[in-house]
């Protein structure tokens, strides 16, 4: 068994070799935890979390049960990616639930950031809660903690994934990544043979969406957020600015302007784009995108999003600004 320390003689894990040393120790301490028992796992597609599931299955195959909660604000194309990955490709005993309904019900009429955050992360922790009750001969509880998660939480342990599930469920827990890095998480991933796009996918809010859904969610603006954040990320990764800066998104704000479409005024939302660099999220400065590719998303945000009439670059560095507008 881990503990909470990292030694100091553990060495950083930097290449293939060393990632498939690690993997394969890990397998073997894992099948002496759990033996014959069954974990469940929240998949969220993240990486921490996806890099667990890949891991457990090398170690347990179908006795790691995976549960992807989508609760309508995940980017264009996760939900998707998850299953084809997990289900398709890596044969994982994985359970769908599309909540997208039941949260944004939640959320409904909703303005106040934090109290957003808290709707989105107690309604998940149901939602966990209520499959997990569904499953018969669960012992043990995975999660994707990685060192920082502990480091930050002073030495207490961080159940960041799916914290807050009933005592009663009295689940062991199975945290084989918790002595690792962020980066070094993303080269064993790469030797579990995840996808790119899995491994390397930029830092995403836990309450997804809903902080960049500015203000009370509204379904319209959720789905032109989706849309303006698809495009953004396929006209970045087309020009050579995916992995180059650290993270980029759009937001929508709960308010319109009046503009012109087809010779008539019409009232629509602003997409503003958010591009910034930075080495520990404490700072963070805007990425100087050429203004030719910034004319360009602009042009196909405003004729492929529906409801939007303005595009706007965010100029603020942090501090002052915080890196996510909610």
């Amino acid at each position: 068994m881990q503990t909470d320390k990292r030694p100091d003689d553990m060495k950083r894990i930097t290449t293939e070799a060393l990632a498939k040393e690690f993997i394969d120790e890990q397998i073997s301490a894992i099948r002496a935890q759990v033996g014959n028992g069954k974990v469940l796992l929240a998949l969220s597609g993240g990486v921490d979390s996806s890099v667990v599931a890949a891991l457990l299955i090398k170690a347990i195959g179908a006795n790691l049960v995976c549960v992807h909660v989508n609760h309508g604000l995940l980017r264009k194309g996760e939900p998707e990616q998850v299953i084809e990955v997990f289900r398709n490709r890596m044969k994982a005993n994985l359970v769908y639930v599309d909540a997208t309904d039941r949260f944004l019900d939640k959320l409904a009429g909703v303005a106040e950031p934090e109290k957003k955050r808290k709707i989105i992360g107690a309604e998940f922790i149901r939602v966990f809660e209520e499959e997990a009750r569904k499953l018969e001969g669960i012992s043990f509880l995975a999660q994707g903690t990685i060192y920082p998660d502990i480091l930050e939480s002073d030495g207490v342990k961080a159940h960041h994934n799916v914290g807050g599930l009933p005592e009663d469920l009295q689940f062991e827990l199975v945290e084989p990544l918790k002595l690792l890095f962020k980066d070094e998480v993303r080269v064993v991933g790469k030797a579990l043979g995840l996808p790119d796009e899995m491994v390397y996918r930029q830092p995403f809010p836990g309450p997804g969406l809903g902080v960049r859904c500015l203000g009370a969610i509204t379904r319209d603006r959720l789905e032109a957020v989706r849309e303006s954040d698809a495009i953004l990320r396929e006209e970045f990764a087309k020009n050579g600015l995916q992995g180059k800066v650290w993270q980029y998104f759009t937001a929508i704000p709960d308010f319109k302007s009046v503009g012109v479409r087809d010779g008539k005024r019409v009232e629509g939302y602003p997409v503003i784009i958010r591009a910034v660099n930075t080495k520990d999220a404490m700072t963070a400065t805007v990425e100087n995108v050429p203004f030719e590719l910034l004319q360009h998303i602009t042009d196909r945000i405003l004729k492929e999003v529906k409801g939007v009439n303005r595009v706007l670059y965010d100029l603020s560095p942090k501090p002052v600004a915080t890196i996510e507008w909610e």
